[in-house]
C-alpha cells in the first residue's frame, strides 16, 4: 500500500519520474515483441509508467553525487539532495531526449539480435524456391519470406520461454541504477562499437544458422543436376523444386531442437553485451533501501 509520504515524494520528484518513464517508453517502442503493432500504445504507456515507478527508488544517477542519502528512499525519510538541473527547462528537455535515446539504443539492439533469425530464413528461402512467397510479417512488420517468418516466430517463442521480457525490464532497472545521458556521452565510443558489432554478428549468426540448410540444398541441387546430366530421359530437374522444399523441411525438423538452443544462446549473449556496456560506461551499483 502506498502511503501519503511516498505519494508526496513522487510528486516532489516528478521530473525524475518523467525522465525514467521517457527511457522506458522509448525502450518499449523499439524492443522486440512489445513494439509490435499488435500491442496497443496504451499498454506500452502503462508498462512504461509502472516500470518508471518501480525503478525510481534506486535512480541515484539522477541526483547529485557525493551527498549522503541522495537515494529516493533517503529523500522520503527526510534527507535532501540537489538535482543536477532545473525542472521543466531547456536543459530538462535535452535530458528528456537523452533518456529516450538510451531507451532507443537498448530496445533497438535487442531488435537487431532478434532480426538475426528472420535474416537466416531469408538466406535459404531462395534455395528452397520460396523466395517469391513474401508476405507481411506482423511480428517483424516487414515483407518477409515464409521461412523467415517461421524462424522469427520460433525466435519469439524462445525469447519468451527463456524469460526475455523479464530480462528486458530487469536490464532497464539496472540501467536506471548505473547510467544516464552524461555517462552515455562519455562512453559513446563503446556504444558505437556495440551497435557495429551487433550488426556484424547479425549476418554472421544468420549465416551460421542457415549454413546446414544451405549446404544440404546445395548438395541436393548438385545431385539432381548430375542425375539429369547422366540420364536426361528422367527429366529430374522438373521435380527440383518439390525435392528442394521437401529436403529443406526434413533438415529443419531434424535440426530444430539444436536451432532453439542456438537461438537461446544468441539472445542471452545479447543481454550479456548490454550488461557489459552498462558496467563499462556506468557508475557502480551501490544499492538502495527501497520505499
Amino acid at each position: 500500500m502506498v502511503n501519503s509520504e511516498t505519494l508526496q515524494a513522487i510528486l516532489a520528484f516528478g521530473p525524475v519520474f518523467l525522465l525514467i518513464a521517457a527511457r522506458a517508453f522509448a525502450m518499449l517502442q523499439t524492443a522486440p515483441i512489445i513494439s509490435s503493432e499488435g500491442v496497443p500504445a496504451v499498454v506500452r504507456i502503462t508498462l512504461a509508467g509502472f516500470a518508471a515507478f518501480a525503478a525510481m527508488p534506486t535512480a541515484e544517477v539522477f541526483f547529485a553525487p557525493g551527498q549522503p542519502g541522495t537515494g529516493f528512499a533517503a529523500l522520503i525519510n527526510g534527507a535532501t539532495g540537489d538535482l543536477r538541473w532545473e525542472p521543466f527547462s531547456l536543459a530538462f528537455l535535452l535530458l528528456l531526449v537523452g533518456e529516450a535515446t538510451i531507451g532507443i539504443i537498448t530496445g533497438f539492439f535487442l531488435t537487431i539480435i532478434l532480426a538475426t533469425f528472420a535474416t537466416a530464413g531469408q538466406f535459404f528461402s531462395l534455395q528452397m524456391g520460396l523466395a517469391a512467397s513474401e508476405t507481411f510479417d506482423p511480428l517483424s512488420q516487414i515483407e518477409n519470406p515464409l521461412m523467415g517468418q517461421f524462424l522469427n516466430l520460433v525466435a519469439m517463442l524462445v525469447f519468451i520461454t527463456i524469460g526475455g521480457l523479464q530480462h528486458l525490464f530487469l536490464g532497464f532497472w539496472r540501467s536506471v541504477q548505473t547510467i544516464n545521458i552524461l555517462h552515455l556521452l562519455e562512453g559513446r565510443e563503446a556504444v558505437v562499437s556495440m551497435m557495429a558489432a551487433g550488426l556484424a554478428m547479425l549476418f554472421l549468426d544468420a549465416i551460421v544458422i542457415s549454413l546446414p540448410i544451405l549446404g544440404t540444398l546445395f548438395l541436393t541441387s548438385l545431385t539432381t543436376g548430375l542425375i539429369s546430366k547422366a540420364a536426361p530421359q528422367i527429366n529430374i530437374l522438373s521435380e527440383g523444386f518439390p525435392i528442394s522444399i521437401l529436403t529443406a523441411y526434413v533438415v529443419i525438423v531434424a535440426a530444430l531442437p539444436f536451432m532453439t538452443e542456438t537461438f537461446a544462446g544468441i539472445i542471452n549473449a545479447g543481454f550479456g553485451t548490454l550488461e557489459s556496456l552498462f558496467i563499462q560506461i556506468g557508475q557502480p551499483i551501490t544499492g538502495g533501501d527501497g520505499f
